[in-house]
């Protein structure tokens, strides 16, 4: 049966991508695709990391990252960074993660500023991420860090230039997670078995019934000893 010339081509040019993908595969490539192009890669290279590499060239005061705040960011975390209903609060807290109940804020629990502002400017605001300016997110940033107290001056202002100088309070109870390079954590062996002589169930969750009956269903509160 004699082949038209329409087939005989489609065939050269399967045989020939076959070639070129078994040659792109050789190469450990697939084959597929292209490179991106800067434009391209920069506009995912938006990461900030604590030691400050990745921030983008800015600055913003305290007094505009207010206005900022209060049209772009006070629905949901209210204009003093208080939150609002079930939206998280962003200040205050300072002294309560110790406590039963622990108010989580850039003031009280955040290890280090690279995190607000990389959060800030990927993310922030809901539903209208990566809207803020470099110079915007400064003085976001720089708004929040006055409302923690971290510092006092209305008139400062953040910029690329003194953002390693800020620390936040709680960074020094953050350590390095050096698993699974080492056995063992920074601050010593870890118990993994035998930790405790015994375990003594001290109280029921009657509510949510979760622990198994006993004679006395009428005892809660406490917990696991």
């Amino acid at each position: 049966m004699l082949k038209s010339p329409k087939f005989t081509a489609l065939a050269a040019l399967a045989l020939a991508g076959s070639v070129s993908l078994t040659a792109a595969l050789a190469e450990g490539k697939y084959g597929v695709g292209r490179e991106a192009t800067a434009e391209e890669v920069a506009g995912w290279d938006i990461d900030v990391r604590p030691d400050g590499e990745g921030l983008p060239e800015g600055e913003g005061s305290v007094s505009f990252g207010e206005e900022v705040f209060i049209e772009r960011c006070a629905a949901c975390h209210g204009d003093f960074a208080e939150g609002i209903d079930r939206w998280p609060v962003l200040a205050g807290g300072r002294g309560t993660l110790a406590s039963q109940d622990p108010v989580k804020t850039v003031g009280s629990y955040w290890p280090y500023l690279s995190t607000v502002y990389d959060y800030i400017y990927r993310a922030m605001p809901f539903g209208d991420a990566q809207s803020l300016t470099p110079d915007e997110t400064y003085a976001v940033t720089a708004y929040i860090l006055y409302m923690n107290d971290i510092v006092s001056d209305e008139e400062f202002v953040l910029s690329k230039a003194n953002f390693t100088d800020i620390h936040l309070p709680n960074e020094g109870n953050f350590i390095e997670d050096n698993r699974p390079d080492t056995p063992t954590l920074a601050q010593g062996e870890p118990c993994m078995s035998d930790c405790k002589e015994s375990v003594e169930i001290t109280g029921r969750a009657r509510v949510l019934d979760v622990t198994p009956d006993t004679p006395d269903d009428n005892e809660g509160g406490g917990g696991i000893d």
